[in-house]
């Protein structure tokens, strides 16, 4: 039996398997779920080592158990330091205007969006952004009022109220 039917093999055999064995370790059925992928990844970068095994099932477990817990221990120090530096930024704008203008960047193109997410959202100069995106400032400023003026067309389309400002972005300029 070949290394990739070997894994084949395990997979269809042991994942749900392992799935259940480290829900009951984590708590977290998507957690669980990540850490036996996880496994099985570093099976597949290194094939050969399961073949030398006696029970292929215990590594994978022994692995996908490690991987959780490193997980958990990583999570907890997050969640330390988060909690040091006090609670999180007040998150967006939820009103109708905020949301219609979100969906409409995202049909913008994708050189539009970031332009305008970049200068207008994040507050970068024109030349910051032509640095960032690797386009001459001239690009920056054409994107940036093409993206503007789709904008417009956009929201004018909706039902949103005609003068809608996000950031620094006032699609009526």
């Amino acid at each position: 039996m070949s290394d990739g039917e070997l894994i084949v093999e395990l997979y269809a055999g042991c994942f749900r398997r392992l799935v259940v064995q480290l829900y009951a370790v984590t708590g977290d059925l998507c957690e669980a779920q990540e850490a036996v992928q996880e496994a099985f990844t570093r099976a597949l970068a290194a094939p050969g080592r399961l073949t030398r095994l006696d029970n292929p099932e215990a590594w994978l477990r022994r692995v996908a158990v490690n991987v959780a817990r490193s997980r958990h221990r990583r999570r907890r120090v997050l969640d330390g330091l988060l909690r040091r530096i006090g609670p999180p930024p007040t998150v967006a704008d939820r009103s109708p205007e905020h949301l219609a203008l979100l969906a409409a960047l995202r049909e913008l193109p994708q050189g539009q969006r970031h332009a305008l997410a970049l200068h207008y959202l994040v507050d970068l100069p024109i030349d910051e952004v032509a640095a960032t995106l690797g386009v001459s400032p001239g690009t920056v400023k054409s994107r940036l009022s093409r993206g503007r003026q789709a904008l417009k067309a956009l929201l004018t389309d909706s039902e949103i109220s005609e003068s809608v400002t996000i950031g620094r972005i006032d699609v009526q300029s």
